[in-house]
């Protein structure tokens, strides 16, 4: 028999005059291989035609979707209400900017902070659209491929203790973007310039340890060893400075 599951959906519009932030609840009849973006489709469609979320892929690719699924940041359309209680907590990120309901606006961050850490390959070579693409060793290439893999859902950022109390930490999202241009030979960013970039508080200094981004990220980068490699560059980084200090 088929279960009868419980929606208590953050409600709110800061648009909307007079409104405030509350929960409504809906009930909806779970079909097979139901997830939590088709069952909000079908809540909008049927009981709350004014329900804010986003989507656009549906297929884990985006990153949209994000959302606080019973308390952690998690995709709707990778997650199945068979693996849930029958009642589903449902809250927007934390950390954005709320638009609205279960909407956040996630863009303007990552645009920032790719605008902060200067997210394109520098170099000092004129480039030839004539010339042959430089070549680069296989687990070079995969270790970019890691990085690169990463949807901006952010909940990563959602999850990350740090980034709830300085807004200006890079996050995980932030620190795995600087270690895809550190892989990456054809960036000539030397350690002094990278140790600039990223070693302070709202750097990689700022992380905790707990990882609780590497716990939640729907697409399992290799968080962990993306800081293990920038914090041991910003050792060497370190280094540099001090060896450049003008100590007389």
């Amino acid at each position: 028999m088929a279960r009868t599951l419980t929606f208590k959906i953050f409600r709110y519009n800061p648009t909307k005059e007079n409104d405030e932030p509350h929960i409504d609840t809906f009930e909806l009849e779970e079909t097979p291989r139901l997830n939590l973006f088709t069952a909000l489709h079908r809540i909008r469609e049927k009981q709350a035609p004014d329900l804010m979320y986003d989507f656009v892929c549906r297929a884990g690719i985006c990153g949209s979707c994000a959302m606080m699924i019973n308390g952690r940041p998690t995709l709707a359309c990778r997650t199945l209400t068979a693996d849930l209680a029958d009642t589903i907590e449902l809250y927007p990120l934390p950390f954005f900017k709320l638009l609205g309901d279960l909407s956040v606006d996630t863009g303007v961050w990552f645009h920032d902070m790719a605008k902060r850490l200067e997210s394109w390959i520098h170099t000092t070579k004129e480039f030839d659209p004539t010339a042959e693409e430089e070549r680069m060793d296989n687990a070079t290439a995969n270790k970019i491929y890691e990085s690169e893999r990463c949807i901006e859902c952010g909940c990563c950022v959602a999850a990350c203790a740090t980034a709830q109390v300085y807004p200006d930490f890079l996050g995980a999202a932030g620190l795995n973007r600087v270690g895809r241009f550190m892989f990456d030979p054809r960036d000539t960013r030397g350690e002094q310039e990278w140790f600039e970039l990223v070693s302070t508080d709202i750097g990689v200094f700022g992380c905790i340890g707990m990882m609780a981004c590497d716990d939640v990220c729907p697409k399992d980068l290799p968080l962990l060893e993306v800081f293990s490699y920038i914090r041991r560059k910003m050792n060497s980084g370190v280094k540099v400075a001090v060896t450049e200090m003008d100590l007389t």
